[in-house]
């Protein structure tokens, strides 16, 4: 159906994305079909929802062109039966297609509710597919007529079956902007064929869908200086949706393919050649993607028939089924479960420790998925996978700049490590307690005094939190490259335990520690850059100032990140991945890497999470973009919901994002993902340039104004009446979290839920006397207005400082020798004021860290100071881990400080070198390797 007349354009402004859009418009004609056919139950007349319908069908008509389902084909059909006034045909067809689109039924069945003249084209039936068979749909790109985009569909049509493993349908686009549409808007979209000599502009009326597409657009606007617009699609593609096969159909001689082409497509075809191989290789290249090799050979080892003489008594369930007492284990995991239960590490299953098969096959292919030149699985939680990349890479006596609230099992890796921490100071989110992420500002700082000091060399590892647990989400490129201008040998450790699953939306893919490795190895080896790099030096010496870019010659891009697969992909507890994009690793890593892999690694993994990782992969690759893309959506959902609901606002709001980051680290202005006022925000400037930007699948809800705490909203509500399951609060928040799993269902049970607890709240303020009133009020005040300053860390004792004048610590020592009961003693919190007065200084024995925030605000051998023990007298939570009570903290004595302690770490520092005695007075250093000399070890 053709726009014949103006469209309302700000129908769309309202929306977030096009999939809540669509579906409202389907909907919205449905309801419009309906009461046409009725002529009964509506006060509008006949002629307006003509008008209505007419418009809803224009609408569509710019829609569709992106989707294969309902289809062209379909649009037609039900504007010809609304022309031709057959309103009760109609009715029935728009409201078979909305349940289809909302159930998402039409996945399952291939080829229903098209026109007959369309079947009759395609010779099949109406038939749902086998939990064996998949549905997706091919984009294929070319300037093609009316009459040759039915002749490609029919030889489509020739060589697909309904029988196949794989069913697809096609969606054809004939320009660049189309296309590039078509994926973004498109989940369903799994492979590309792209034909040469395609325009760039769309001829659609892309007005419309401005708020949707303007960014991506902006992103990639018309270029005269490429020739074929089919090449650049293709790089575009590839960078918006790499998991996306791509295949190039052309003329051109085989002597102009070029290196770029033949990287950028997957397979090559010719015109003259027939459909059926290309259709094999579509085929194939989703088969590639959907393989999951250990899974399967963990399922073809459970229905082998063996003799058990190894360990497990449980393994195929012989110790289960056939007991008196536990056969209800049985009954609640079924059997499947037992039969894949081994200890067997042959017999087509794998090593986790040195794979050769399955195991090793599964960890290359998540590789390539994630972006990494290797990727490792971890069966005992990022924990873990922490402890085992700094035991690889770092050694007593390295310097390790830190971010101080981070995940407890960096600190406790540092204190197996010996290594020297420098914590770095996030900033501070006082009026909400917590903290955001590190300033670039602050990292650099600290390096550069160690520089002045001629510390430099010692630097090894930056370790910090991408994203926080409030969702902040650093620049990574921008990070990564400052850090390498100041030591271009850094290695970088990127914390992704709450990130794993950005590497399958656009916006968030740019902030991984791996994509943003992969672009600055690329930028670094160019002659571009070196170009660039050799104009600023002159530009430098001429103004006598040090460079600000990375030496190309001296530069090596080494980035770890460990991700918590369990937390925001599919894979059972504890299932977690390390990715590696090392330019050094095959020449000074692996081998350490793999001793602290075999030292952390159990040597009896659970097959089971491994399984679950190998098809956690195989999700992301088929249907991350789509899920994640949900997720996001979801999110906002909540957050105007909440925002917009009178009763919801009165005791609730959504921290926005410039409540979480201050503005001088958001330069592009961006302050909220919707306001009332102005509607949706659209991320996409803010996520290519600010320091740092929020992740909208992090929802932190204030909850002062209920005069309860987080931590006893979370209780005495959430869990306690509701069965709302949460992971964080702080002292005035609660944050809930959207994932890939997440269904509109539970949205909708979460805002019933706030309405409920509203008016309890209500009510109970209702019945409140004179006094009550008061005490309530005031609780509200405390939560709203009175929040405690969160103290910055303030310094390791000098016993402890390696160098006097710079900030690390050797708090592996103080961790140590605290287990010497004659070296501690306690000091009660309400003491702390007191003691300290006299002019002693309080050195903390352990870790001392509240949940919530979570964050250590003390680490062995750091001094108290007045701003933490007054934030810990503020504290109203009841669960310090490292501090008890009844006794108070665990100190060192002065006696033990002054005089004892200094003459054990002398003794113990000169067992590896230049550490320092508590006097400031370094001692001989070890000879150390030249960084550039292969380890036989991995050490540098």
């Amino acid at each position: 159906m053709k726009n014949k007349t103006n469209i309302d354009t700000t129908i769309s402004k309202g929306y977030y994305n096009i999939n809540q859009f669509r579906l409202d418009i389907w909907n919205r004609l449905k309801q419009l079909s309906g009461s046409l056919h009725s002529k009964a139950g509506t006060a509008i007349s006949q002629d307006d929802i003509d008008v209505r319908i007419r418009q809803q069908l224009q609408i569509l008509d710019v829609v569709e062109a992106y989707y294969a389902y309902p289809g062209k084909d379909f649009l037609a059909h039900i504007g010809k039966l609304f022309v031709q006034k057959e309103y009760s045909a109609l009715g029935e067809s728009i409201k078979d297609v909305v349940r289809l689109m909302v159930s998402e039924g039409y996945r399952r069945m291939p080829g229903c509710l098209v026109p007959p003249a369309t079947l009759q084209r395609q010779n099949k039936k109406h038939k749902e597919l086998n939990h064996d068979q998949h549905y997706f749909e091919v984009l294929f790109v070319d300037n093609l007529k009316l009459s040759e985009e039915d002749d490609i569909r029919g030889k489509f049509d020739e060589v697909r079956s309904i029988k196949d493993d794989y069913v697809y349908d096609l969606v054809i686009s004939k320009t660049f902007q189309d296309a590039l549409i078509a994926v973004m808007f498109n989940y369903n979209i799994q492979s590309c064929v792209i034909r040469y000599g395609i325009p760039y502009a769309s001829s659609n009326n892309l007005k419309l869908l401005n708020p949707f597409v303007s960014a991506l657009l902006e992103q990639f606007s018309d270029d005269d200086d490429y020739a074929d617009h089919g090449i650049r699609l293709a790089r575009a593609i590839k960078e918006f949706r790499p998991e996306i096969d791509l295949y190039l159909v052309t003329d051109s001689p085989l002597d102009n393919i070029t290196p770029e082409v033949l990287e950028c497509f997957d397979r090559i075809f010719y015109r003259q050649e027939d459909a059926q191989e290309l259709h094999l290789s579509i085929r194939r290249g989703i088969h590639e993607r959907f393989r999951t090799p250990f899974f399967k050979a963990l399922k073809e080892y459970s229905q082998k028939p063996t003799g058990v003489f190894h360990a497990m008594p449980i393994s195929r369930g012989n110790s289960i089924f056939k007991s008196n007492w536990i056969k209800d284990m049985a009954d609640f995991y079924g059997r499947n479960i037992f039969l894949a239960e081994t200890s067997a590490t042959t017999g087509g299953l794998d090593s986790l420790l040195q794979p050769t098969g399955p195991l090793k096959v599964a960890q290359a292919m998540t590789a390539k998925a994630f972006g990494s030149q290797q990727s490792y699985f971890v069966t005992n939680g990022t924990s873990t996978a922490n402890k085992i990349v700094l035991q690889a890479l770092i050694q007593p006596g390295d310097i390790v700049l830190i971010d101080r609230d981070c995940h407890k099992s960096h600190h406790y890796a540092l204190v197996l490590s010996g290594a020297l921490p420098v914590y770095l100071d996030s900033y501070p989110i006082a009026e909400y307690s917590m903290y955001g992420a590190v300033p670039l500002e602050e990292i650099k700082h600290q390096l550069m005094l160690l520089k002045s000091a001629g510390r430099l060399d010692k630097v090894r590892m930056l370790i910090l939190t991408n994203c926080t647990f409030d969702g902040v989400v650093y620049n990574t490129q921008r990070v990564m490259e400052e850090i390498l201008a100041i030591k271009p040998n850094m290695i970088f450790l990127w914390d992704e335990a709450w990130f794993a699953f950005a590497r399958f939306n656009p916006a968030y893919r740019q902030r991984t520690g791996m994509h943003a490795a992969r672009v600055l190895t690329e930028r670094f080896a160019s002659e571009a850059y070196k170009q660039a790099y050799d104009e600023n030096e002159k530009q430098e010496k001429v103004k006598g100032q040090e460079h600000a870019m990375p030496d190309p010659e001296k530069v090596r891009v080494r980035v770890y990140s460990t991700q918590s697969t369990h937390k925001t992909l599919s894979s059972l507890r504890q299932g977690s991945m390390i990715h590696i994009y090392d330019e050094d690793f095959k020449r000074k890593t692996e081998d350490a890497f793999h001793e602290a892999y075999m030292t952390h690694t159990s040597t009896s993994p659970n097959y089971q999470i491994l399984a679950s990782l190998d098809v956690g992969r195989r999700q992301t690759v088929l249907e991350g973009y789509e899920l994640v893309g949900k997720s996001i959506e979801l999110a906002m959902l909540l957050r105007e919901r909440i925002t917009n609901d009178p009763l919801l606002k009165k005791y609730f709001s959504v921290l926005t994002v410039k409540d979480i980051i201050d503005e001088k680290y958001r330069q592009s202005g961006f302050a909220h993902y919707y306001d009332p006022a102005e509607g949706w925000g659209r991320m996409g400037k803010a996520w290519a340039e600010d320091e740092f930007v929020l992740d909208p699948t992090k929802i932190n809800l204030h909850v002062g104004r209920t005069g309860v705490d987080g931590d006893t909203f979370k209780n005495r509500y959430l869990m306690d009446q509701f069965g709302i399951q949460i992971n964080k609060t702080s002292r005035n928040t609660v944050l809930f979290m959207t994932n890939i799993g997440t269904t509109r269902s539970s949205v909708a049970y979460l805002l019933g839920v706030l309405h409920k607890i509203a008016k309890q709240i209500d009510e109970s303020q209702r019945s409140m006397n004179v006094h009550e009133k008061v005490l309530f009020e005031k609780a509200v005040k405390k939560l709203t207005l009175e929040s405690p300053p969160l103290p910055d860390f303030s310094f390791f004792h000098p016993t402890f400082k390696p160098h006097k004048n710079t900030a690390e610590g050797d708090f592996r020592s103080a961790y140590f020798l605290s287990y010497n009961e004659a070296f501690c003693e306690y000091i009660k919190l309400e003491a702390c004021n007191k003691v300290m007065a006299t002019g002693r200084q309080l050195v903390s024995a352990s870790f001392v860290i509240p949940y919530p925030p979570g964050f250590p605000v003390l680490v062995p051998g750091q001094v108290f100071s007045d701003e933490i023990v007054e934030f810990m007298k503020a504290l109203d939570v009841k669960e310090i881990h490292g501090y008890r009570p009844e006794l108070g903290f665990r100190v060192f004595t002065e006696n033990a400080l002054n005089a004892v302690i200094p003459k054990a770490l002398e003794s113990k520092r000169s067992l590896y070198g230049s550490m320092v005695a508590g006097n400031g007075k370094e001692k001989p250093a070890r000879k150390i390797k030249n960084e550039n000399e292969p380890h036989k070890i991995g050490k540098e």
